[in-house]
Parts: structure tokens; sequence; C-alpha cells
């Protein structure tokens, strides 16, 4: 029996995947609410838009049952439409009409004006930098470009996400004043590669531009730099972290793997030697800087000595920060012609032993921060704790503060200098220096 469907011409959003989909999904809702429609994120509606992700086969596998989970809503009358976009839809559109048909209309990740007319709004041009943030009020994504001209041999993104596309700094400048004027002080620049920035537009590598123009930005105090690609980076850059207070002296690196054959295989660009020598010019040129990376372990082809290099590297390198994923065979990528030859449980160690490595390393530069000093921004309260972050991690995916709340108060989404006073592998815990 059919139940009648709750919170009439309320439209809830449903965000999966990456920081890319979140600030999608906010340009979405900022749309809808220009047009007067009653938009939520992740609450109840009987109206949903799900903003699907397609990079992966545990993203897949996560997209496709969320999709039927709604689907299931909609039969029994719960829900009344359900609209499919993101990446998962763009990859994969014809095989979702047919194995899930009951979606009312699927888009693809540049079909923004017909998803929103099949929405009953109109696209609003003049909304350059309108948001509705989802994230908490002190800090926001901020996605500088789209798309990819990259070729590593394992990723679906410029298919999914086209080819790379720079925003204006002006554009850029004007939507980080409009976040500033919401309380927003920390501004998190997002791109699926941010060192080709400028290239389209400006005829050159113009990262270290942009990041001038919006250290000039009032109330944002914080900015920081996600997802820079290795090969081609735009030293520059560091001249200005160095000398400009604001930019935090943090990076993403995503480097992927360090054995020469996996590196030629991926089609990365370069040399274990080369990478090598950029992360010392990194460490020369601004020392107090945080390096975070992803790698990959199991790709085709990787044997027992490329995983011993890379394990061994690792340990030489001593990252701050480190992520470590398993190879997800593809459709459509160059790797895809490879055989995926690595059993899966041989992938499961192989992450597992380099996350081992790196807990002991975390383990090691945390200790060496008890009793220091450093500048937290607060995010939230979870139970009896508040939960901050130093300048060199990263919401959701780094290091967190966090601060007895049942023995001091501090405001969210404000700086508080916190001295550490404990630490474990991947958690510090402070208190506020008064």
């Amino acid at each position: 029996m059919r139940t009648k469907s709750v919170k009439k011409n309320r439209i809830n959003v449903v965000t999966l995947g990456c920081s890319k989909n979140v600030y999608d999904s906010e340009v979405l809702m900022g749309q809808l609410r220009a047009n007067e429609k009653e938009v939520v994120h992740e609450e109840e509606g009987n109206i949903v838009v799900i903003n699907t992700c397609g990079f992966i086969a545990n993203a897949k596998e996560e997209s496709v049952n969320t999709i039927l989970e709604y689907v299931d809503k909609k039969q029994s009358g719960a829900v009344d439409k359900v609209f499919v976009t993101g990446c998962l839809s763009e990859r994969y559109k014809p095989d979702l009409e047919k194995e899930i048909p009951d979606v009312d209309e699927y888009f693809g990740t540049s079909d923004l004006p017909n998803l929103l007319k099949a929405l009953g709004a109109d696209y609003k041009h003049e909304l350059i930098g309108e948001r509705l943030t989802t994230t908490p009020k002190n800090y926001a994504y901020l996605k500088i470009a789209e798309g990819c001209d990259r070729p590593c041999s394992f990723c679906a993104i410029p298919i999914m996400r086209g080819k790379h596309r720079s925003k204006p700094i002006e554009e850029l400048v004007a939507e980080s004043e409009k976040l500033a004027a919401k309380g927003v002080k920390e501004l998190i620049l997002i791109a699926q590669d941010l060192t080709y920035y400028g290239l389209d537009l400006y005829k050159k590598r113009n990262l270290a531009q942009l990041l001038k123009e919006l250290s000039k930005v009032e109330g944002i105090e914080w900015i920081r730099l996600h997802y820079a690609f290795p090969t081609g980076f735009p030293m520059d850059v560091l001249e200005v972290m160095k000398e400009e207070p604001k930019i935090c002296n943090y990076i993403d690196i995503p480097l992927q793997h360090i054995s020469d054959p996996i590196l030629k295989s991926m089609r990365r660009g370069t040399t274990k030697a080369r990478t090598t020598g950029l992360l010392k010019d990194f460490r020369q040129m601004v020392p107090e800087m945080a390096i975070r990376t992803t790698l990959i372990v199991g790709y085709p082809g990787e044997t027992e000595k490329d995983f011993l290099t890379l394990k061994e590297w690792v340990k030489e390198m001593r990252f701050e920060r480190l992520g470590c994923f398993t190879y997800s065979h593809e459709e459509n990528t160059h790797a895809y012609n490879l055989e995926d030859n690595v059993p899966e449980e041989v992938k499961q160690n192989r992450a597992n032993e380099i996350m081992e490595v790196q807990s002991a390393i975390s383990w090691e530069l945390n200790q060496e921060k008890i009793g220091k000093t450093f500048r937290c921004i607060i995010d939230r309260k979870e139970g009896n704790y508040f939960i901050g972050r130093t300048e060199y991690d990263s919401p959701d995916v780094d290091n967190e503060v966090l601060v007895d709340a049942r023995d001091f108060y501090v405001k969210i989404g404000d700086f508080v200098d916190l001295e550490i006073t404990e630490a474990s592998d991947f958690d510090l815990y402070g208190q506020p220096v008064i």
C-alpha cells in the first residue's frame, strides 16, 4: 500500500563522493533557492536529487545503492520524484536508464540548466558565486577549475568531467568575497588539477597570481590547496605560500606511486628521482609545510619489488598526511587494457601495510607537537569534545584537535590558540591558552 509522501514540493539534495560534488550540490541548491524553491541537504523531501560519484568501484556501488534506496521510497510513496545527476550519471546514463528505469530523469555533470528545468526552475546566469553552503560555517570549498587534461592511465575523470577549464580570477575573487560576507574564514581550493590553473585562460600556470588576489579578500584568514599535480608544478606558488600568511603551509599532492615502471605505466609523466627532488624542494622552500599525498597499490603489473620500493620510500619521505587506496579497474581508461592481475587480498594487504607505516610516522610526528601551541579553527562539537584543526590539517581527512568540553569552552567557527597536551597517531588533544 502506498503511503502519503511528506514535505510537499521540498527538494532534498543528496551528495555522494568528493568535495567537487559538494561544491556542485551547493551551486544547485543556490540556484533552487534563488528560484524560491524549498531545498534541503540530506533531509526529508518529496523530490530527491542524488548527486552521484562514479570514480572507483566502491563509490559507484554506493551511488547505485543510494539510487535504489530512493527508488524504493518512490515506489512506496514516501517520495514523489527521483532525479540523478553527477559523475555516475554522466558516465553510465544509458546503462542506468535501462537498469533503473524508475528514476524520473538522469543528468550529466554539465546538465545543470536542464536539471533545474526538470525541477521547475530557471538557470540564473547572474548568480556567479551564489551557493547554499553545506559545510560548517567557517570553511567552504572553492572550485577554481573543472575537468582535467592529464592522461593518467587509471583515471576516468576526463570521461566524466571533460577537459580542463579554469575560472577567471575576478570571478573567483567575487565568489570568495560573498563567502567571506557569510562568515567563511577558510577557503579550500579544489580542482581536478590545481597546478594546471590558468593555462587555458592566461596561457601560463597562474595559481600563484590567483593566491595573491584571494589573499586580499577581507575576512578570509586561511587558504588551503587541494589536489596539486606533481608534473609541471609551478614553483612560484611556494614563494607566495612563504610570503603570504593567509596561505596555509599545507599541500595535497596525490603522487599515486613511486616505482618507475609503475609511474610509466600510469602515464604520470615523472620519475622517482624527479618526484623525490620536488618534495625536497618543497621542504627546503617551505620547511613548515605539511604534505598530504594519496597512493594506489595493486595497479596492474605491480610486483612485490615495486611495492617494497613504494613502502621504503614512504618511510623515507615521512609524509605528514597520507591516504592509500587499492587499484580499481575502470572501463574506458587506458589501464583497463591491462590485466588486473594483483589479487584483491594482496591489494588490501599492501594498503594495510602502507597505512601501518604511515600510522607510526604520524604518531612520531604528533608526539613532537606535545607542549607546543597552535592556532586552530573550531569546526564543531561532538559529544564531550569540541573539534578543531591546525593549519596543517584539512577537514574530514586529516588530524583533528580535541578539546574537552567538560573542562573548556571554545566557540565554534572561531580561531583559538590551543596547547597540545596529548597525541595519538591521528588525533591531538589540546586546551585553550589563556
